[in-house]
């Protein structure tokens, strides 16, 4: 059955529970957006972990006939795929003494607060960039996904938005360049992804050629779009050391050695297209919270989070590469 965020908070009767789902919410517009598919039963005759689905790669066609000649016969292409559910989230520690003297910055929610950031970052940076091969413990991300399929555009060239002579410049071509690679997919998508100077570079153009609209989300925030699709800012993702954008900007060879380069995605919301994967029942995320009033001076709470992404076919997504932002 599918299932939202939104719905799933419906479901709980904890209001913490509920009060975590809209944080996720409010600090991440994909998360918000996305349908889960909850169809993941673990302990049942296998207690694992994997959604299996097909991936349609080529769509059928049709012709035309001569009299007493028979159709040209051809098949739609797919192949069969699975995906392991990732768990991920965090724990954190409080100690009683500063729980009680926090004052009005509450240390138990402020903790809980950052650690559910961390977790949607986290998100972001798998749904790009996550490779099961690199980490056994994640989940394959739309980089992996759209690699050498046929909604991967520009990976021949480079359009230089760098600097303001460059959005003068090449603004029409890379608006031309946009809209052929939007109607490569399978309809509109439902939003447009990247890092923060690319977003903001996209913003810019389509200002300047009267494409850029507003919207409101669900907490009656300002979502800025390229000619109604929205616009989302990946952000930062931050490892533990270091912070890089979600969506890397990076040196790479195109004819000659450019330096940074950028990709956009764009993604069809839907089950038949590109969804999120959780267990049965309203699973997706969890808290456990401390209780204060037992032994012991330090008290953990966590926040954890079950799901995966899956692609059903290769036309409900796309990215656009080799944008060059500075």
């Amino acid at each position: 059955m599918p299932v939202t965020l939104e719905q799933a908070k419906v479901g709980m009767a904890d209001k913490v529970d509920q009060q975590v789902i809209d944080e996720f919410r409010r600090s991440s517009f994909l998360l918000d957006q996305l349908t889960f598919d909850n169809a993941v039963s673990p302990g049942t005759g296998g207690s694992t972990l994997t959604y299996g689905y097909t991936r349609l790669k080529t769509p059928s066609t049709a012709g035309f006939r001569a009299l007493n000649n028979e159709y040209s016969s051809n098949e739609a292409a797919r192949e069969k795929l699975a995906v392991e559910l990732a768990i991920f989230g965090g724990s954190f520690d409080v100690d009683r003494v500063i729980q009680d003297t926090s004052g009005q910055i509450n240390e138990m929610q402020f903790q809980l607060q950052q650690k559910i950031l961390g977790a949607s970052n986290l998100f972001h940076y798998t749904v790009i960039n996550g490779d099961s091969a690199v980490d056994s413990n994640a989940f394959d991300g739309l980089d992996k996904a759209l690699t050498g399929s046929s909604t991967e555009l520009n990976t021949d060239s480079v359009i230089d938005l760098s600097s303001e002579s460059g959005l003068t410049n090449n603004k029409f071509a890379f608006l031309d360049e946009l809209d052929n690679f939007l109607a490569d997919l399978d309809g509109r998508p439902s939003m447009l992804m990247g890092n923060s100077k690319l977003i903001t570079k996209i913003k810019s153009v389509a200002r300047r050629a009267g494409y850029l609209t507003q919207t409101e989300d669900a907490f009656g925030r300002t979502v800025s779009g390229y000619d109604g699709i929205p616009l989302m800012d990946l952000g930062y993702f931050y490892d533990g050391s270091n912070t890089v954008p979600t969506v890397g900007i990076e040196t790479r060879t195109v004819g000659t050695e450019q330096t940074g380069l950028t990709d956009l995605y764009a993604v069809g919301l839907g089950l038949d297209g590109f969804h999120g994967v959780s267990p049965t029942g309203n699973g997706v995320i969890r808290t456990f919270l401390p209780d204060m009033n037992r032994p012991g001076a330090v008290k953990t709470g966590e926040v954890e989070m079950v799901a995966a992404v899956a692609l059903k076919a290769t036309r409900k997504a796309g990215v656009f590469r080799n944008i060059k932002v500075q």
